[in-house]
């Protein structure tokens, strides 16, 4: 028997642009590559709307 989900499930989607920032493990936060905090930018923000990462989301439900 297979799962209901399976059904409907696809591969999650490609990325069509480069990430502007990246993780620093040092600071635990998400930075632009001029070293500034991307939660700051709020032009950034606009475009796309989070800045998310997935550090810590495999143990922390809130990340």
């Amino acid at each position: 028997m297979q799962p209901f989900a399976l059904n409907y499930a696809r591969p999650a989607a490609e990325l069509e642009f480069a990430i502007p920032y990246a993780y620093d493990s040092g600071r635990q936060l998400n930075v632009l590559f001029d070293g500034r905090i991307a939660a700051r930018d709020h032009a950034l923000l606009r475009e796309l709307g989070t800045t998310t990462s997935t550090a810590g989301s495999k143990t922390h439900f809130d990340d």
